[in-house]
Parts: C-alpha cells; structure tokens; sequence
C-alpha cells in the first residue's frame, strides 16, 4: 500500500473516532444547540476549502443535496442522542457497522448489485458482532438501539452520496460543505426559540469540542477520499474502519467505560465483517 496512503487512512480514522469522542464528552449538553454550533463553526471555517475545490453545482441538484443533508442531519440528531444514553464503545462500533451492512443490502435490493459468498459473510459477521456487544440482550440494550438507528442513517446517506459523486459529479467538498451550511440553517430556528438561553452556556463549556468537531468531522471524510486516489478502494475502505476499534479503546480508556475485553472482540468481529464487506 502506498505510504502516504497508509497514513491518510490512519489519519482519517483517528479523526473520525477522535470527533465522536468530542460529541460523546459533550453529550450532556443540548443535543441541537450542540449539533447547532459545531454546524456553524464547521461552515465558518471550511468556507475557503469550498471556493478552492470546485464550481458550485447547477440548481437542478440543489434538492438533491438537501436530501442528503436531511440525511446526515438525522444521522448526527441520533448519534448525539445515542451518546447521551449510551456508551461510545457501543454506540459507535454498531453505527459503523450496521451502516455498510445496510448500505449492502440497499445496493442489492434495489441497485441489482449481486453480493458475494465473501459479502454475505461479511453481513453475518456483523450482525454476530452486534449480538456480542448486546450482551446477549443484557448488555447496554439502549446504546444498542441507537447505534442501529443511527447506522440505518449511514446506510442511507452513504447509497445517496454515492449517487451524488458518482453520477451527477457533484464535488466532494462542496457537498460536505453545503451539508454544513444547510442543518445551520435548518437547527436555526430550534435554537433561536426556547434554546437561546443555552447557547452561550453550550459554547463555554463545551468550545473547545465544538471546535474539534467542525474541524475532524469533514476532515476525517476528506483524507479517506484523498487516500481512495492514491490506493485501491478494496484496501483504504477496511483500512478506515480501524476507527471502530480506536472508539472502543477511547471509550474504555478514556471514559472508563466497562467490560472493554468483550467490547473489543465484538469490534474485532463487527470489523471483520466490514472488511469482507468492503473487499468483497
């Protein structure tokens, strides 16, 4: 694999399991004054990125881009609400998951994309890594739930973004860009209302995450598409989801959340599973 590669992918993880931390940190606060702040920093800060990468696309995919937007916007309202009741070492390793599981099974069904012995191991391996991490139904059932509801999400937006890329050219940044920009928008009125008194409260307890966040969540996105020029798909896709086991470690060592041991086989297998998934 390619050096520069490697590193972009590692890197990429790193970002991707250390902005969840921060939400995770910052999940006793009001979930969309939160979300709210990290959008519009995210906005402010990666505005000249946006005018350096690219033409803005034609209005005729505006809606289309608001779609995903709604997307990911549901995607981070649950994530955010998963912490609040969950662990990061449970919530996390089944939304990563559960999210290309979905997406497999989508691109099957409706796509008329055929899955491979390898592919369909990869989606069992999963859902045996999933029960693992339940405790067989005894272990933290509501961060359960809420990682699969949130992996439902990535599934989602994963199969439309990849429509948007892939089919109609929209740029990468400029995508994640307009994503930011639009749930500022759309969270605004939310927190303007009755959640005005709790931004100022939100940001000095919590700038320092929010900030972190706007900068990791559409850089940890970047750098894997950076990579995926430089190496092939089937190597950089597994290579990224190391960040499910870099979660489990963060939320054991970190949080001090318990029963790391079996947390980490079951992300081992959630991670074998996406693996095959990815290479099949």
């Amino acid at each position: 694999m390619n050096p520069l590669a490697l590193a972009l992918v590692l890197v990429a993880a790193v970002s991707h399991a250390g902005w969840n931390l921060l939400s995770k940190q910052a999940a006793k606060a009001d979930a969309v004054v939160f979300l709210w702040l990290v959008a519009a920093a995210a906005t402010v800060l990666w505005t000249p990125a946006a005018l350096i990468s690219g033409a803005m696309p034609s209005w005729q995919v505006v809606p289309l881009i608001c779609v995903s937007a709604s997307l990911h916007l549901a995607y981070f309202v649950l994530l955010q609400r998963g912490y609040r009741h969950g662990d990061l070492s449970v919530v996390y390793p089944v939304a990563r998951g559960t999210g290309p599981m979905l997406a497999s099974t989508v691109a099957v069904l409706f796509l008329g994309e055929h899955p491979t012995h390898l592919g369909i191991a990869g989606i069992l391996l999963v859902g045996i890594g999933v029960f693992l991490l339940s405790g067989g139904g005894a272990g933290d059932v509501k961060g359960l739930l809420f990682g699969l509801m949130t992996g439902m999400f990535i599934a989602a937006y994963t199969v439309w973004d990849a429509q948007l890329v892939k089919e109609l050219a929209v740029v990468p940044m400029v995508l994640i860009y307009l994503g930011e920009l639009f749930r500022t928008v759309a969270i605004t009125p939310f927190v303007l209302g009755r959640r005005r008194r709790l931004i100022v409260e939100v940001w000095r307890e919590h700038w320092k995450r929010v900030l972190g966040a706007a900068v990791l969540v559409p850089l940890s996105y970047l750098l894997a598409l950076f990579a995926f020029r430089l190496a092939p798909v089937s190597v950089v896709a597994p290579m990224r989801e190391v960040s499910v086991l870099i979660a489990v470690v963060m939320g054991g060592r970190l949080l001090a959340e318990g029963d790391l041991r079996r947390r980490l086989v079951a992300a081992g297998v959630i991670l074998g599973g996406m693996v095959a998934i990815a290479i099949s």
